[in-house]
């Protein structure tokens, strides 16, 4: 039975490291990645025409992903959640007030466990080698998000389901829920997986100039 070649990721071609050298790359790459999440989670950007203003939180997880691969992305995106949910803020609207399993449970809920998700699927796409071209890393990056809003948007609509329904405003449960979870960050989303999709290929070219 034919197998499809693994390739490398992007941190594994840019620092080589073997034996116990690997394990201390490794350490810093997570903790590297956690503190991108956090800040990325953190930086808020207005987006006209849209109400809501957008985080670069989605790009962190969908860039990390890809140039860590399935299992290291995985370790570091379950490595924020875990700093997270010991009460630490470090979640997009997470705060002194609202914060560990409370808030990851609230209406977020569904979106962190697309993040993993999204960062599964990046990691096994990278493997591929479709995150070494605009078109595949923009490909890529589509099921990704697909991957978040999925459970995100399940899970928001079981919580206005249970109670936060507005039948004054919405027409229906999925009504209130696509307007509270989905369109106001179509604009936005556009735009990180834009960038997202230029920088990775970008940063591979570089290291493709570097070793000539």
């Amino acid at each position: 039975m034919a197998t499809i070649a693994s390739k490398p990721v992007l941190t594994e071609t840019v620092w080589e490291a073997e034996g116990a050298a690997l394990w201390v790359k490794r350490a810093v790459l997570v903790v590297l990645g956690i503190a991108a999440l956090v800040i990325c989670a953190k930086i808020k950007v207005p987006v006209w025409p849209s109400p809501v203003a957008i985080s670069l939180g989605t790009f962190a997880v969908l860039t990390i992903g890809a140039a860590y691969g399935p299992r290291l992305g995985l370790v570091t995106m379950l490595g924020w959640m875990l700093v997270g949910a010991l009460g630490f803020d470090v979640f997009q609207n997470s705060s002194a007030e609202k914060y560990g399993l409370t808030y990851m449970m609230g209406a977020t809920g569904g979106y962190l466990v697309g993040y993993v998700l999204a960062t599964l699927a990046l990691g096994f796409a990278a493997r591929r080698g479709w995150d070494r071209s605009v078109g595949g890393m923009a490909a890529a990056l589509l099921v990704g998000n697909v991957l978040i809003y999925v459970p995100g948007l399940l899970w928001l609509g079981y919580l206005v389901a249970g109670g936060l329904f507005d039948p004054a405003k919405y027409a229906s449960v999925w009504d209130q829920t696509l307007t509270w979870g989905l369109t106001p960050f179509l604009i936005g989303d556009a735009i990180k997986l834009g960038l997202a999709a230029l920088l990775v290929p970008g940063l591979w070219k570089l290291v493709g100039k570097a070793r000539v």
